[in-house]
């Protein structure tokens, strides 16, 4: 190579870096985000033009602006309830604001509320409840599979599409599995069913691609309503895995708050079909968002598949406010992040969480530290082994701040567990899709249940206790760890944001 040549070269890859690097700079995402985009670009450009191509912000951006027309779609067609629903937050507290203001669903009351913590008393239910549904099931799933436990949902949701009941399946293209002969089954039967945000690329990549819904959720009628942790798989089966099935925390209610979850579960209708299935005639629109009846202010809370659930004791009646808080990548602000932010900065006396994935951003970790600096009772339990050894590698680098604090980490022995919880002081519970994680918070589509009081917290209080009783309380710092046990942890940090 001459001189001349080698000066082109380096002219080149100057325009070239400073080029991207300008592009990126616009996007204005996190300063560790961009200068980790602009140094894999400069380094890699032939890699990593490619990776940004395909999950980088462009890929984003574009998904951005048919997600806003969506959600902009449903939200006029439900303007008149969000403003009938808003009075509720003059009476009630900061968090049920934010949560409006930071989901734009308002606060309800839910009425039979039940925790679940098996997925076989879980999916009993959910079969129960299809089979009563009179109008309309909607289903919105990350993970659906056509084994012996997504077969038994499936052949009810077929009992119901043929009996003449509108019913709609909306699973995510990389999480769910079902083959050929399930969809031919269902589609025969009348079943509506829709892939989210399809990718078209090698099955290596597919696990990579960002922007999922990871949401679990089940609308019927539009009166009941399931969602939490589990997906639809033997994964959470004792009758199918037996001691290996998958701990998990669901939630069935029923009320003016599954309103919530029925528009959540529209808007991503909206943005895979386009179809807001004639929801702006008043009739159509009551089917899909009844009016509670009159006396169903009253709640009852009942649990089933733990130890420590009070199954077949007499139901406490009381009024149960509830909210729904959906996110995902398509808003600038992240719903769910900044709930639970603020949720875990307005604790007093207790702070026990639970998730399987633990690779929080610097807010969150801060904020749960600062929590436990405070006296705040501050626990987190976290399964020994997830599925992910990146995500276990990764998450015990965030292990020694929090103890230094004075939090309590518990590491659950018995299987995966797989719930998504928060209990805080007497006044909140969540149940949900999201983890404590980036890719729960700004990268995938998530949906949780906030519970205000009530009987709902203490059971999932005790739910948590009788956990830790199966769980081995963490002494061992990380920096204690063999070198190179904690050299593969902190590569794997690095990938949190993509974690």
């Amino acid at each position: 190579m001459n001189v001349s040549s080698g000066l082109l070269l380096v002219v080149a890859q100057i325009v070239w870096l400073t080029g991207i690097s300008v592009y990126i700079m616009l996007e204005r995402r996190s300063p560790t985000a961009t200068l980790a985009w602009i140094l894999l670009l400069a380094a890699l450009p032939f890699i990593g033009a490619p990776i940004y191509l395909l999950v980088g912000p462009r890929r984003l951006s574009r998904k951005k602006f048919r997600l806003g027309l969506a959600r902009k779609r449903i939200g006029s067609i439900l303007q008149d309830w969000k403003e009938a629903s808003a009075e509720m937050l003059s009476m009630q507290g900061q968090l049920m604001r934010a949560g409006a203001q930071l989901s734009r669903l308002p606060p309800e009351v839910a009425h039979k509320v039940r925790l679940f913590f098996d997925g076989d008393s879980c999916y009993d239910a959910m079969v129960e409840a299809i089979g009563g549904a009179r109008h309309h099931v909607h289903l919105e799933y990350y993970i659906f599979r056509d084994d012996p436990t997504g077969m038994r949902i499936i052949d009810a949701l077929i009992e119901r599409a043929k009996a003449g009941i509108e019913v709609r399946l909306l699973v995510d293209s990389v999480g769910a599995r079902l083959r050929r002969p399930a969809m031919r089954r269902m589609r025969a039967a009348g079943i509506e069913v829709r892939i989210f945000n399809g990718v078209r690329v090698f099955r290596l990549w597919r696990r990579l691609m960002n922007f999922r819904t990871h949401r679990k959720i089940v609308v019927i009628d539009g009166t009941l309503g399931f969602t939490g942790g589990m997906n639809i798989t033997d994964h959470h089966s004792v009758r199918a895995q037996g001691e290996r099935a998958w701990r998990d925390t669901h939630v069935q209610f029923a009320g003016p708050a599954v309103h919530g979850l029925q528009a959540t579960f529209l808007e991503n209708w909206v943005f895979t079909t386009g179809s807001d299935l004639g929801c702006k005639r008043p009739d159509r629109f009551a089917l899909f968002f009844p009016p509670a009846p009159p006396g169903s202010e009253l709640s009852e809370v009942m649990s089933f598949g733990h130890e420590n659930s009070f199954t077949g004791q007499e139901p406490t009646k009381f009024v149960q406010t509830t909210q729904i808080l959906a996110s995902g990548p398509d808003e600038n602000t992240y719903a769910v992040e900044a709930f639970y932010f603020a949720a875990i900065t307005s604790a007093h006396e207790r702070l026990w969480l639970t998730t399987p994935y633990f690779v929080p951003g610097d807010a969150i970790l801060a904020a749960i530290a600062s929590a436990a600096h405070r006296g705040v009772d501050v626990r987190l339990l976290f399964p020994r082994r997830t599925d992910s050894i990146l995500v276990d590698a990764a998450s015990r680098t965030y292990h020694d701040q929090l103890l230094k604090a004075g939090a309590r980490i518990y590491l659950y022995d018995r299987s995966m567990l797989h719930a998504k919880t928060a209990v805080i002081d007497d006044t909140l519970a969540i149940v949900g899709t999201a983890n404590l994680d980036n890719r729960s918070f700004r990268l995938n589509f998530e949906v949780v249940a906030a519970f205000y009081g009530g009987p709902c917290v203490a059971e999932l209080a005790r739910a948590f206790e009788a956990d830790m009783s199966h769980a081995t309380l963490l002494i061992i710092y990380e920096a204690k760890s063999p070198f190179v046990k904690r050299l593969v942890a902190s590569l794997a940090r690095l990938l949190a944001p993509q974690l």
